[in-house]
């Protein structure tokens, strides 16, 4: 607990946001300090439920004046340990802060508070007639606040880029509880330095986000979704580069599938099942959607696979015929996480690179794997349109657990020097956290790493907001 030098800070936390909403009891704090992966152990001494981006920067002033860091939270979904919490630490978690605070259907945006639930501003933008385009696993849990200080990727990157591609403006708190008011519903606007694209993917260390105006987009009329079996890796290249050319833009998804995966996910996951007669070692699921309505894109998809199993790009294929259908395939690729967790330990990266260079990739890596472990299952799926690959290694069969496990460190260094080698990054979107700063230390340029250490010295020079994460310690100015 607190000192007794900051049992002022806890009445002041009690006065600015009600007792009920500052948590010390050991209970009430357990699902703020619950790290998801168990890499890290993780404790605080309050959690504060703030209410308003006054309360926030009231709390981030006590703080400061106590001495005492704060480690933003949202859903606490995040998988590099971003939001882990130590003793005499302070967690601030921005649920309460969950309201749309309005739809502009004209202008194509929503503003919106940074402890909205992803799949509720995805629905708001739905009854407007409107889409927002982020989408990924954790959707009906994570915040959009946490989504903007990773720059969150998920399925529709290939269309509409990652989640910075979608904010127009910000709100946001600085270390010293000035309140920066850029909620910009600008699509131009050329005066200075773009700050809020230092604040996304910042991971709360240089402010605080209470909330975002996010770009919307015509409501699809039309989702032509396909599970496609290829004949190799070098065929999803292939198969992207046509789809591209054939869709007039219409290509919003493109996720690769591991033969494994189809497997193992229709194997431990309830309700999966292969939506081919046949196992392949590769498939994709391919998505073209529209905002116009007729049936010219599934006249389309139809045309591209079509002519790419005439040139043997292509050995089978499904297109789904109803909303059902779609739900089936799609569960595969969102039971490819869990279904590697049943199966047993697995080395898990989140890791890009250049398109063209993902077969590469995916081969290097299985043979790099093989020599390390053999009998070693290499497990690679994702985002191949946009060269994010979530690689993992699960446990050979047979081997026990306990004997796989102390490899990890091994693989961690195998994948990532490749990676490195091929001019691609160790974290594509899950961020940086505690758990790659490392790497962050191995791999980033010193020079930038400087750059990074100067602007959170300038902006943060007393280390209150999240302290600790993203830049190596040993990177800090003197």
């Amino acid at each position: 607990m607190f000192g007794k030098n900051n049992i002022e800070l806890l009445e002041s936390l009690r006065q600015i946001v009600g007792s009920r909403y500052v948590l010390e009891n050991s209970d009430d704090l357990a699902a703020y300090i619950e790290e998801p992966r168990g890499y890290f152990d993780s404790d605080a001494d309050a959690v504060v439920l703030p209410d308003t981006a006054e309360q926030v920067a009231a709390i981030v002033r006590a703080c400061a004046k106590s001495g005492v860091s704060i480690v933003p939270q949202g859903g606490n979904t995040g998988l590099c340990g971003g939001a882990v919490s130590s003793p005499g630490q302070v967690i601030l978690n921005l649920r309460r802060m969950n309201r749309i605070i309005g739809i502009d259907p004209i202008n194509d945006t929503i503003t919106v508070e940074a402890g909205c639930i992803l799949s509720d501003i995805q629905q708001s933008a739905l009854n407007a007639d409107r889409f927002f385009p982020l989408s990924l696993g954790a959707e009906g849990s994570c915040q959009i606040g946490g989504n903007l200080s990773t720059n969150a990727g998920g399925i529709n990157v290939l269309r509409y880029g990652n989640v910075r591609d979608q904010v127009l403006g910000l709100q946001v708190v600085l270390a010293d509880g000035t309140i920066w008011h850029d909620l910009s519903e600008l699509r131009k606007d050329n005066t200075g330095y773009d700050l809020r694209h230092l604040i996304i993917g910042s991971e709360g260390t240089l402010g605080i986000i209470t909330q975002a105006v996010l770009r919307l987009f015509p409501r699809p009329k039309q989702i032509e979704t396909a599970f496609v079996a290829l004949r190799d890796i070098e065929a999803s290249l292939e198969l992207l580069a046509r789809a591209r050319s054939d869709s007039s833009g219409s290509l919003s998804s493109f996720e690769l599938i591991p033969g494994l995966g189809v497997d193992l996910a229709a194997r431990h996951i309830s309700g999966c099942r292969n939506p081919l007669n046949d196992c392949y070692d590769w498939s994709v699921i391919m998505v073209y959607s529209g905002s116009a309505t007729g049936q010219h894109l599934k006249d389309a998809l139809e045309g591209t696979l079509a002519a790419a199993i005439d040139d043997g790009i292509v050995t089978d294929a499904v297109i789904s015929q109803s909303e059902e259908q779609s739900r089936q395939i799609w569960a595969i690729r969102e039971g490819l996480r869990e279904a590697q967790t049943l199966e047993g330990v697995a080395f898990s990266h989140d890791i890009s690179v250049k398109v063209s260079s993902v077969p590469v990739l995916i081969h290097r890596a299985s043979a790099a794997g093989e020599k390390l472990v053999s009998g070693v299952r290499p497990y690679p799926f994702g985002h191949v349109g946009d060269g994010n690959i979530h690689f993992s290694f699960l446990q050979p069969l047979g081997l026990p657990a306990k004997e796989f496990e102390p490899r990890r460190l091994e693989f961690n260094n195998m994948i990532f020097q490749l990676v490195h080698e091929l001019g691609g990054s160790f974290s594509a979107e899950h961020g940086v956290g505690l758990l790659r700063l490392g790497e962050m230390k191995a791999f980033k340029d010193p020079a930038g790493l400087k750059i990074m250490a100067k602007i959170k010295s300038a902006l943060d020079p007393n280390g209150v907001l999240n302290p600790g994460k993203v830049i190596p310690v040993d990177c800090a100015p003197k």
